[in-house]
């Protein structure tokens, strides 16, 4: 292993995943030495997270209590310090950690770069991610997977020759409602939701989770992060979350990978890829898994399953339009504004007021997002005021 600190920028420092990458830090000090950190309001940990790690630069995306912001810390305003983050010099390694299309730029400026790019943001290769990739192909830039099951694909897949992959499976959990009957799912309550019985996330990934919208970008992402088509990707419903990916092989048989359900382990193989990590966040001890069940996927529980994907499918701009419309939608729902089960409408209405287009460069996925962004809060508003 090597005996240089890697610096690390980490953007979305005060979210699950950017809490991670620091535990991470915390956990190899040796390793790793912070040079950035970014949050978008929360100064509070922001600041403490800086005193901790000896950072001397951050940036807040809503600078208005800057002031809160102990001296001697370089603080840099708006979603353009942002960028500036993401394109550090002084950082051999970014986590992207950001949730929603926020996340977008910031990726396409840590890969202008050339950096190595840990990434957690979703909507970078759901929006963008022929864009993404064929970027990655032209600077050189190395992009790790912190998605469990990415993270999980990364592994099976190396050194398997693809003649012999026959598909990809992606394992989900299911979700907080997965056993609430189905005509009471619409109804269901934040705290419900936000109650995920596996995982620790934060709001937006467990709200994701319980419709599964996280598990239809995932397909997205591993369509872009490994090649695959869409018909060659599976996903199954796994409850105890120790299987995070399978590979089906062309003579039948499947290769798997197997882990405590904790997002701190895949943070870490990606902080370290390429050089091996040690056991810090739990080993996986199969004398103590018991059983593991596998289940079919029932679409009609998850309606905003096969609204994103099929955005996918479609591709262009639709894929942007539809993370944006899901945004917008979970944190109307967060808020109390809509139901649950107006998620889905939300996706919808949305998909059919904005037209999609050809995702020609990163401008033109900006411009479908801000007009998906306008659609998706005027349709939030009418199902708003009729409730009310």
């Amino acid at each position: 292993m090597s005996t240089s600190r890697k610096r690390v920028a980490i953007l979305g420092s005060t979210g699950s995943i950017g809490r991670g990458a620091l535990a991470v830090v915390e956990a190899h000090p040796d390793s790793f030495e912070v040079v950035s950190l970014s949050a978008r309001g929360n100064v509070e940990l922001l600041a403490s997270q800086a005193a901790r790690f000896g950072v001397k630069r951050v940036a807040l995306v809503d600078g208005s209590r800057r002031g809160d912001i102990p001296l001697g810390i370089d603080v840099a305003v708006g979603p353009e310090a942002l960028l500036e983050i993401a394109s550090d010099p002084e950082a051999d390694l970014v986590v992207n950690a950001l949730v929603g299309a926020a996340g977008l730029a910031p990726t396409f400026a840590a890969i202008r770069a050339g950096k190595r790019l840990a990434l957690a943001n979703k909507e970078s290769l759901v929006m963008a991610g022929s864009l993404v990739m064929r970027e990655v192909a032209r600077t050189g830039a190395a992009l790790i997977p912190i998605d469990s099951e990415h993270s999980s694909l990364f592994r099976c897949l190396r050194g398997v020759p693809p003649a012999e992959v026959a598909a990809v499976v992606l394992t989900a959990s299911g979700g907080p409602l997965r056993d609430v009957p189905e005509s009471e799912i619409g109804a269901a309550r934040v705290a419900d939701v936000l109650r995920h019985p596996t995982w620790s996330m934060g709001e937006k990934v467990t709200v994701d989770s319980a419709t599964l919208v996280n598990k239809a970008m995932e397909v997205v992402e591993a369509r872009w992060l490994f090649d695959v088509p869409f018909d060659s990707i599976e996903v199954v419903i796994h409850r105890e979350s120790i299987v995070h990916s399978l590979v089906r092989l062309t003579d039948g048989t499947f290769l798997a990978h197997l882990g405590v359900p904790d997002m701190r382990v895949p943070i870490q193989y990606a902080m370290f890829h390429p050089e091996p990590a040690g056991v810090s966040f739990g080993e996986c001890a199969p004398e103590r898994l018991g059983a593991l069940h596998f289940e079919p996927l029932v679409h009609r529980r998850y309606p905003c399953f096969d609204l994103v994907l099929d955005a996918a499918k479609r591709g262009g701009t639709s894929p942007a339009i539809a993370a944006t419309a899901d945004e917008v939608a979970v944190a109307a729902f967060v808020k109390g504004e809509i139901p649950f089960g107006g998620i889905a409408g939300v996706i919808e209405e949305t998909l059919r007021a904005v037209p999609g287009g050809a995702a020609s460069d990163l401008d033109a996925v900006l411009t479908a997002e801000a007009a998906a962004r306008d659609a998706a809060l005027a349709s939030v508003g009418r199902l708003h005021a009729g409730r009310n």
